[in-house]
């Protein structure tokens, strides 16, 4: 038998849909979770996953419908979290089916030979892909159902919703998805920014703004439960230039104390003295897991207050939203 005429093994893909606000942490959990079913896991922050369960259904011997079971039992017996799971031949079928699966989670899987008809009966604005404004202009034109897009003329959909965008609708509407699920992780840095109204030369409201971005960044970070080894300082100037400059921390850490010393240092080393500034950028860079970073035993009561207050401040945060406590300055820089 020759290459070409080797049957094709059809690919097995879940989608999964985490609760809506999930904490950082926890997404990262379940993306652990889902790891152990699959080396080829793509995650779609902040609450989604896709996973290629083509050669993990072989090697646990099991059937991609169970797989999704045991994601469920392991997600709630573990970390308390249910999870809505969709399983189908393609990217576009898993996660219309992951959609239709009511909160807070079971699993829906479709078949190869399901997909054309399970898709047909459904409402436009289901499909995955299809966005509202999309959606509103097919059923302007009475194509309200999947099976009717599959139907019409590829060129009238074209007409209507544009050439790619009308492309991909009908092959989508057809079962057709070729994308592969790509392995990505939760990314390696994390950026927050701020741009002002207009230039401003006032250092007292650059030194606000950049402690604003500071408890942003720690809050970001602790949520997804990661550290930056070093932190990266963009001021930018009226005129389009800039500056930047990145500098290690003495070890791995997200806590405002830290990030804010370190943010400090690099904002005097810019020597902005006249420059006309309409924004400034912080990045923390080489992130690692927290629970991976050495604990050092500090005796300075002073920190140890400050880091006890920080965790009563985000357990706050989480409950009333991030902009419910924070330093004066940023306060005062807001009113």
């Amino acid at each position: 038998m020759s290459p070409d005429a080797r049957p094709q093994r059809r690919a097995v893909v879940m989608h999964v849909r985490c609760p809506d606000r999930l904490p950082e942490v926890t997404y990262r959990q379940v993306l652990e979770e889902l790891a152990g079913l699959s080396p080829v896991v793509q995650a779609l922050p902040p609450t989604a996953a896709l996973v290629d369960l083509t050669g993990a259904v072989r090697y646990h011997g099991t059937t991609a419908h169970r797989l999704g079971e045991i994601l469920r039992v392991r997600t709630i017996s573990r970390l308390g979290v249910d999870v809505r799971v969709g399983i189908g031949p393609s990217i576009t079928v898993a996660a219309t089916a992951s959609a239709q699966v009511p909160p807070p989670g079971s699993v829906l899987t479709i078949s190869p030979d399901q997909v054309t008809n399970w898709l047909a009966q459904l409402p436009v604005e289901a499909l995955h892909g299809i966005g509202p404004r999309q959606a509103a202009t097919l059923c302007d034109y009475g194509i309200h159902s999947v099976g009717l897009l599959a139907a019409v003329p590829p060129a009238t959909v074209q007409r209507l919703l544009g050439g790619r965008a009308g492309r991909l609708a009908i092959d989508h509407a057809q079962g057709t998805d070729p994308r592969p699920v790509v392995p990505r992780a939760l990314p390696a840095s994390a950026t927050v920014r701020c741009t002002f109204d207009r230039h401003t030369l006032d250092g007292a409201a650059v030194r606000a703004a950049l402690l604003d971005l500071v408890v942003r960044l720690g809050i970001r970070l602790r949520r997804r439960g990661q550290a930056p080894r070093a932190l990266t300082l963009t001021v930018k100037f009226a005129g389009g230039t800039s500056w930047d400059k990145t500098r290690r921390l003495s070890e791995p850490s997200a806590h405002d104390d830290d990030l804010r010393s370190l943010a400090y240092q690099l904002m005097d080393a810019a020597g902005l003295q006249r420059g006309r500034v309409i924004g400034i950028i912080l990045r923390g860079d080489d992130l690692v897991d927290a629970d991976k970073v050495a604990q050092q035993i500090s005796f300075d009561d002073a920190r140890e207050d400050r880091l006890l207050a920080e965790r009563a401040m985000d357990r706050i945060r989480e409950k009333f939203g991030p902009t419910a406590i924070g330093p004066a300055a940023v306060y005062r820089r807001a009113s």
